[in-house]
């Protein structure tokens, strides 16, 4: 991953650009704060993440039976209201 301004991405697009096409994440930063993020249109489909998550990625589909939440960790009520 490597990070550029503003003014030097408008001056080298093209080459970032093929950089992102070969499965480069391009931080594109303004004033030294960064904004956006340049990468190729299948970044998301290159992981090894379930169809079911790809899917609500992609499509906004949800499965509940796919998406698990460990909830071990959350204090009972009486105890987290005396946070």
């Amino acid at each position: 991953m490597q990070t550029i301004n503003l003014y030097e991405a408008k001056n080298s697009f093209s080459k970032l650009v093929a950089a992102a096409q070969e499965g480069e994440v391009i931080i594109i930063a303004r004033n030294g704060k960064p904004t956006a993020k340049l990468v190729a249109l299948d970044y998301g489909e290159r992981s090894n993440w379930s169809e079911s998550v790809r899917a609500f990625m992609q499509e906004g589909q949800y499965d509940e039976q796919a998406f698990e939440v460990d909830r071990s960790d959350v204090l009972a009520m009486p105890e987290r209201d005396l946070f």
